[in-house]
């Protein structure tokens, strides 16, 4: 065997390829390890279909059915508390309930730190479940029983949920993945957020569920998704790193990392693994001394919202996430999607053909979105986010400067499809995906949680500030109401790149000391 060959996973070294060896070695074998097995394929489907789906489905079902509902909402209320509702104070009434969701939302978030350290990974995967139930029985029962109310307690419960979703699963499932599949499995969860807007839209057609009789089936028709894809709960396992580094069960961790890892593993992968695991509960060499031993320990455990926000090692992640989760709302795609259809009108399409239209945009969404793990697997993240953002920002100043002048060129109504289609194209291969799970490869296991869930937290902030200021700003500044858009994916552009490290392929422990000198961490080597 010539020296640098590779023999079982061992090399031979060699003086003049010795370190393109030793790289090409570690490729191979983590594309050997980088193996979709049947717990990792049944977790990601049952958290995608459990709890993703569900939590953009009620983003997306309540537009179509509005008036009916509205419409019920009035009467309900006359019969129950005798007061009538002026035009004015009926929409008041139903921005609240439309938006109560994303306060849930931004509640839920706040609660996914303490929920993951407390109950762990898989069970807060279950309460995202109950909540989602619960919201849906609220919602099927409230029409029978002409309860307001209980439509609102529907809405907040399933926001809850949809927060909570948000900050824990792409956690849970970025940690069961091994590192060649850590991107492709972290943008399930947005895979099936954006899934679900569709479905939501499609079942609430007139031609479906939304209907003055049939609405509430509409709003609870999800529940059968959550109780079918709830059924191999019991088997799914837990995160590996949590059990290690959070609980210290390290028997029970390395058992369920074998379990998800498949039974081809190699013995190789499972002493890395431990390896990797053991050094965010220890110090680094053994000459630290005690006191730092006990500094690293304490990193290691769980971490509150509080101590992660005053540790100025995590300063710069923590704003990476929190730009990339607020910046992916304020980038303006739910602008896009509820503008689109007047535009789609402008063009000589009806009502109705605008609305199916609006729904085909949402479709070439949920087209584009099914390539993100290959596009994560085989694209660096830097690449990706730098090329979505920029893109994003270039075609949102288009849509602008289209619309603005929409009137005086008849093929301007043309290009403002083709400029809101290209828009979402360039949205989902990286300002889509990518902010779900970056907080997973940012962060240490300890401080993860309360990362994922103030992450999370800025996400549905920034939803709800979009979905109270739009329509007025809308009406107020016309086709500039684009520009603010535009600004925020030029400033995450300029962020991106001067701050964010490429984190695909590589362990935490290489990607840590990259960020933790805050803002004077720059320039990043892509």
């Amino acid at each position: 065997m010539d020296p640098g060959e590779q023999e079982e996973g061992r090399v031979l070294y060699s003086p003049e390829k010795g370190s393109k060896i030793v790289q090409n070695v570690n490729a191979i074998n983590v594309r050997k390890d980088s193996r979709w097995t049947f717990w990792l394929i049944t977790a990601g489907i049952a958290t995608t279909f459990g709890a993703a789906v569900p939590t953009g489905y009620n983003i997306g079902v309540i537009n179509a059915p509005a008036n009916f509902i509205k419409s019920w909402c009035n009467e309900t209320i006359y019969e129950t508390y005798g007061t009538v509702f002026t035009e004015g104070n009926l929409e008041t009434f139903w921005s609240a309930v439309v938006s109560i969701f994303l306060i849930g939302g931004v509640i839920g978030s706040l609660g996914g730190a303490w929920v993951a350290d407390r109950l762990g990974r898989k069970r807060s995967f279950l309460l995202c479940g109950f909540l989602l139930v619960l919201g849906g029985l609220c919602f099927q029962f409230c029409k029978a029983i002409g309860s307001v109310e209980l439509l609102m307690i529907g809405r907040i419960v399933v926001g809850l949920a949809a927060g909570l979703t948000t900050s824990t699963v792409p956690m849970y499932l970025t940690e069961l993945a091994p590192l060649g599949l850590r991107g492709a499995l972290g943008v399930f969860c947005s895979m099936g957020v954006t899934g679900g807007v569709v479905v939501g839209q499609v079942m609430s057609l007139e031609e479906v569920f939304g209907t003055d009789d049939h609405w509430q089936f509409a709003l609870s028709f999800y529940v059968i998704l959550v109780v079918t894809f709830f059924v191999p709960y019991h088997w799914l396992p837990e995160s590996p790193k949590y059990l290690f580094v959070i609980r210290r069960r390290h028997d029970e961790a390395v058992n369920e990392l074998k379990r998800v890892a498949g039974r081809k593993v190699r013995d190789e992968y499972v002493r890395q693994q431990i390896d990797a695991m053991r050094r965010e509960c220890t110090p680094e060499n053994e000459e630290e001394s005690v006191g730092d031993g006990e500094r690293r320990e304490e990193k290691a455990k769980e971490r509150s919202i509080i101590s992660v926000l005053k540790d100025r090692t995590l300063l710069l992640p923590l704003v990476l996430v929190c730009a990339l989760q607020g910046g992916q709302q304020l980038s303006g795609i739910n602008a896009v999607f509820f503008y689109s259809v007047s535009i789609f009108e402008s063009v000589g399409l009806s009502s109705t053909d605008a609305k199916f239209a609006n729904l085909g945009a949402g479709c070439l969404n949920l087209f584009v979105a099914f390539f993100s793990p290959v596009l994560m697997a085989k694209f660096n993240r830097r690449f990706l986010a730098l090329l979505s953002c920029s893109m994003c920002a270039i075609f949102l100043f288009c849509l602008t400067f289209i619309v603005y002048f929409i009137d005086d060129v008849e093929w301007f109504s043309y290009a403002s499809i083709v400029a809101i289609l290209l828009y979402i194209l360039f949205y989902q291969i990286g300002l889509g995906p990518i902010p779900y799970f970056i907080g997973s490869e940012l962060f240490e296991v300890g401080p993860r949680p309360a990362a994922m869930a103030l992450g999370s937290l800025a996400s549905w902030g920034c939803n709800f500030i979009v979905a109270m200021l739009f329509t007025t700003l809308q009406s107020s500044w016309g086709a500039f109401v684009f520009l603010p858009f535009t600004v925020t994916c030029v400033a995450l552009t300029l962020l991106l790149r001067t701050y964010l490290p490429e984190t695909r392929g590589k362990n935490i422990s290489q990607i840590v000391p990259l960020v933790a000198k805050g803002f004077s961490s720059k320039p990043l080597v892509p």
